[in-house]
């Protein structure tokens, strides 16, 4: 069979449709969204190719109309996750073999198929489970994922091609294998990319995986297995399996051959993940890789330069899009007392003209956070704002659970920087401001890098130089995805690779070959064309 060294297609970012009134592409997505909508799609779990239905089962529930049913998903036992990490186990025999071009092939397929035939099904199922308005799920599941799939193939090649010198006598080179075992997937709800990307990027390296979506996402997640599956992933590469967390993480970290985790989520899950792969280490055949990418409580400081505007739509964007539910997503910001009534204005501005209810109305930039345990969580911590003597809400702070678990976007003003609300992740549509004294800038980027336990993102607006390299300086340790002049979400693949450290994670960055480099373990072949045959040394001589 003939070989080659073959070159894959430039990688170049998705381009995002505006779904703009009358647009084709905003009618097929309110097509698919109705038909999902209505459909009560059964979601199995898959393993080894095949749909297993345990008839022990769960309900997706829009989070913004929490009595209908769109979906009921099939849970796994123990024995489930036992058949899907022997079927991965299985599967690796082959699939640990196949050569690169075909695995690039079947990856580089998903990523057509959600540009064009999965597009509007995978956007209006993200719309559904998660609550994502158009937009922010056309650049999740659609760009962002397609996005992963194209670049990572792109980086792949590249990792192959970094090999050693060699010399006339002899040829080193670097074989990229992958890990010897399975690699278990666990992924979040706010991300149908991530759910797609953690499970292929290192399958993409020759690795097998069992993935546990979460059942918040279930539906989105159905529909990234219904591409893998019709882009050609053999069987058991990938398998898809909902369970109880405890168990099924239990059950996959005291498997000898349980050779990494790729995980988004909390980090106190990711935590005691790691603290049990711990406990289990003699039980293992190799060192697992431990990549995760947990929480953030991100921040905007603004300098006395900076221009009101843009630092209000930073807030307005940064902290209430997608319901402030992103890693990324500006909870705590730092506003000169000079500027803050032009900012306080700017953004009330926005907030009044925020419109809030079902994604399926494309008019609304505020939809519901993800299910009731959330909008409790957030909900207490807005009330106890309103009593407490240190900290006022200047905007929103109201709520509504009856039909879907709405909360208006939230400014707490705080006197205190180190307030509850600017220390703890809420993972909702509130932000808190502490408004310092302008000459205090230096002492408040200190305040910024001591005040939380995580190092997600950040970013600082200042039309002075000067001052933005003394917080790039100042601020060094405390974001992974450091922002100048913008808001701190919306990382784009290929261009700003993603990860922050601290309790926010290992820094892989997800869209980058940094994090491919963690799904192989090289081997270095050393061939010498014509060996020695007299041990003896030139120093021995006489």
């Amino acid at each position: 069979m003939g070989k080659g060294f073959f070159n894959v297609p430039v990688a170049v970012n998705e381009p995002i449709k505006s779904y703009e009134p009358g647009s084709k592409e905003r009618e097929e997505v309110l097509a698919a969204y109705s038909e999902l909508f209505n459909a009560n799609t059964e979601i199995p779990l898959f393993i080894n190719g095949k749909e297993i239905k345990t008839g022990t089962t769960g309900t997706v529930r829009p989070p913004h109309d929490h009595q209908h049913s769109a979906g009921t998903y099939h849970i796994a036992g123990k024995d489930e996750v036992q058949q899907a990490i022997a079927a991965a186990l299985e599967a690796r025999k082959e699939w640990s073999q196949m050569s690169w071009e075909n695995r690039a092939g079947i990856f580089l397929k998903a990523a057509e198929l959600i540009a064009g035939p999965y597009r509007a099904k995978i956007n209006a199922a993200t719309m559904i489970n998660q609550s994502k308005t158009i937009y922010q799920a056309e650049i999740d599941s659609a760009c962002e994922l397609i996005d992963f799939l194209r670049f990572n193939v792109e980086y792949m090649t590249e990792i192959y091609s970094e090999q050693p010198e060699s010399t006339s006598g002899a040829w080193n080179r670097l074989e990229y294998r992958p890990l010897e075992g399975f690699v278990y997937c666990v992924t979040p709800f706010n991300f149908t990319a991530i759910a797609g990307n953690l499970p292929a990027s290192a399958a993409l390296m020759g690795n097998v995986t069992v993935w546990k979506p979460s059942d918040h996402q279930m539906l989105s997640a159905k529909v990234v297995m219904d591409v893998f599956r019709e882009a050609g992933v053999p069987d058991g590469v990938i398998n898809m399996v909902n369970a109880d967390p405890v168990m099924m993480t239990e059950e996959v970290l005291t498997h000898p051959d349980f050779a990494g985790i790729h995980f988004t989520g909390s980090t106190g899950v990711f935590k005691s993940i790691w603290g049990q792969i711990g406990a289990n280490i003699n039980t293992y055949k190799t060192y697992p890789r431990i990549v995760g990418e947990t929480g953030g409580k991100d921040f905007i400081v603004a300098h006395k330069s900076a221009i009101p505007q843009q630092v209000a739509t930073a807030i307005s964007r940064g902290a209430f899009e997608f319901q402030g539910q992103k890693c990324s997503a500006a909870s705590r910001a730092y506003i000169p007392r000079s500027m803050w009534p032009e900012v306080e204005k700017l953004v009330r501005q926005d907030c009044d003209s925020f419109k809030m209810g079902s994604p399926e109305d494309m008019s609304n930039f505020i939809t519901a956070v993800i299910h009731e345990g959330s909008f409790d969580k957030i909900t207490s911590y807005i009330d106890q704002a309103k009593k407490d003597s240190n900290a006022e809400v200047i905007i929103g702070g109201n709520y509504d659970k009856s039909k879907g678990y709405f909360i208006d976007p939230t400014v707490i003003v705080t006197t205190d920087p180190k307030y509850p609300t600017m220390e703890t992740e809420l993972f909702g549509p509130v932000i808190t401001v502490y408004v310092y004294e302008d000459e205090d800038f230096e002492a408040t980027l200190k305040l910024v890098d001591s005040t939380s336990e995580y190092a997600l993102t950040g970013a600082v607006f200042s039309q002075d130089r000067y001052a933005l390299g003394t917080a790039v300086k100042a601020l060094e340790n405390c974001a992974g995805n450091f922002y100048l002049n913008d808001k701190p979400t919306g990382a784009v693949v290929g261009q700003q690779p993603f990860g922050g450290a601290r309790a926010s994670g290992t820094n892989d960055k997800a869209g980058s070959k940094l994090n491919l480099l963690r799904w192989v373990s090289p081997r270095m072949i050393k061939e010498t064309f014509v060996s020695p045959v007299d041990y003896r040394y030139p120093f021995l001589g006489e």
